[in-house]
């Protein structure tokens, strides 16, 4: 039995949701989002939750349900509060700032790095070191945030490079004479 397929989703205060078959839609402040489910669950619509159940007992079944049920919530949560994922940059001359529909990156390259902010996702630099990721896809922001990352991960001696704000990197000790 799944735990988390289990529990209903309750549907938040200003968020309207309808069930059309496998197709769950969601509206509210942020935006509309739907998503088409797999064959393998049930969805219903009960007095202000959204239900998910296996149609059968079988292992795709079962590892659908929880599954189902996450990306369910995330929409809920997406279309109330959005999502959200912090940056920080750490290095001598690092920095970052947003120009137009684009993000600009100086990461110690011959060149700056340019990144084009994708549709639905917005991008804030409130200082130079720090970038703030938001919108209402959760993996959408968790995606561009992954792609930031890779133009310069942080690297274990100096600790510089772009990482996660909450990331914690091991620090490993120099070469000794």
């Amino acid at each position: 039995m799944s735990r988390i397929g289990k529990k209903p989703i309750p549907v938040p205060a200003g968020v309207t949701a309808s069930v059309e078959g496998q197709t769950v839609k969601v509206k509210g402040p942020k935006g509309a989002m739907s998503l088409a489910l797999v064959d393998d669950v049930i969805v219903a619509m009960d007095k202000g939750s959204v239900t998910v159940t296996p149609r059968q007992m079988t292992k795709r079944g079962r590892s659908m349900w929880g599954t189902c049920r996450t990306l369910v919530s995330n929409m809920m949560t997406g279309v109330s509060k959005g999502f959200e994922e912090k940056l920080e940059i750490n290095g001598v001359g690092y920095r970052a700032a947003v120009q137009g529909k684009a993000l600009n990156l100086q990461l110690g390259f011959s060149h700056d790095v340019s990144f084009p902010i994708p549709e639905g996702i917005s991008i804030a630099t409130p200082k130079p070191t720090e970038i703030i990721i938001s919108g209402m896809h959760k993996q959408v922001v968790g995606q561009v945030a992954a792609d930031i990352r890779s133009y310069r991960p942080p690297e274990p001696y100096k600790g510089k490079g772009v990482k996660y704000a909450d990331e914690f990197i091991f620090r490993k000790e120099g070469k000794k004479k």
